[in-house]
């Protein structure tokens, strides 16, 4: 078992004893999403790379129902979510800052030597694996696009 995945099957018992509610419901999300993974590899142990996929993959939905819910005026939902995401925030690792993430682009594109739009996707999986999940990749993609239009307007 991964010590990630392990540290939120301890934080879980310990919402349970405090009865603190927000966190047990998300954690349980969280603990099923994990138990669907682990079901779905096989039965194999999951790593603690694994574990941040999914919690990544969780805060997203969250981050999306928050929206949905917002525009179909469901404030209680809304508040629920909003309460919900950064728990499970809390198991990731800090995401790099927005000048890290343009100092990566910038070099990924100094190596790679573009053409123009067609690199975009090389550039991208540069960066992305140079950042290993701690960017957003929404957040990467504007960058490296960005950079990419400067580098056409100068040629």
């Amino acid at each position: 078992m991964a010590r990630l995945e392990k540290k939120i099957k301890e934080d879980l018992n310990e919402a349970l004893k405090q009865k603190n509610e927000d966190k047990v419901s998300a954690l349980r999300l969280l603990r099923a999403a994990l138990e669907e993974k682990f079901i779905q590899g096989g039965r194999e142990d999951l790593k603690d790379e694994d574990v941040i996929q999914i919690i990544k993959k969780e805060t997203k939905k969250i981050k999306d129902s928050i929206e949905a819910f917002k525009k179909g005026s469901r404030d209680d939902l809304v508040k629920k979510e909003e309460t919900a995401l950064p728990i499970l925030k809390s198991y990731l690792p800090p995401e790099s800052s927005k000048e890290e993430i343009q100092e990566s682009v910038k070099k990924a594109i100094e190596e790679v030597k573009p053409q123009g739009k067609k690199d975009f996707g090389r550039i991208m999986s540069q960066v992305m694996g140079k950042l290993k999940g701690r960017a957003d990749g929404k957040l990467v993609s504007q960058l490296v696009a960005k950079e990419l239009c400067k580098l056409e307007k100068e040629n």
